[in-house]
């Protein structure tokens, strides 16, 4: 099992041992770290977040919220993304 770590730049915002088969959104509210959603299904973007460590899961096609270049830059979708073992992530999406 894993720790999933959220936070805010440098800042801990919340963290939470992993929960297989959780989304980063249903990590985080275990964490008491709030994430935005609009949806669950991955199409609007609005729970983007940046992985700065570890492991979340892509979908296979990419989802309309997300396109290569920014999931090079980091993005996963909060209400879609799974993490495995360990996983930092910044609650900001990628700039």
């Amino acid at each position: 099992m894993g720790l999933i770590r959220f936070l805010r730049g440098a800042k801990l915002l919340g963290q939470t041992n992993e929960i297989p088969g959780k989304s980063l959104v249903e990590h985080a509210y275990e964490a008491n770290v709030d994430i935005p959603t609009n949806c669950t299904s991955g199409n609007c973007g609005s729970c983007m977040v940046t992985l700065l460590s570890g492991k979340v899961s892509l979908p296979d096609p990419l989802t309309p919220g997300l396109d290569d270049e920014i999931v090079e830059e980091g993005a996963r979708l909060g209400c879609i993304g799974i993490p495995t073992g360990d996983v930092d992530i910044d609650i900001l999406p990628p700039i």
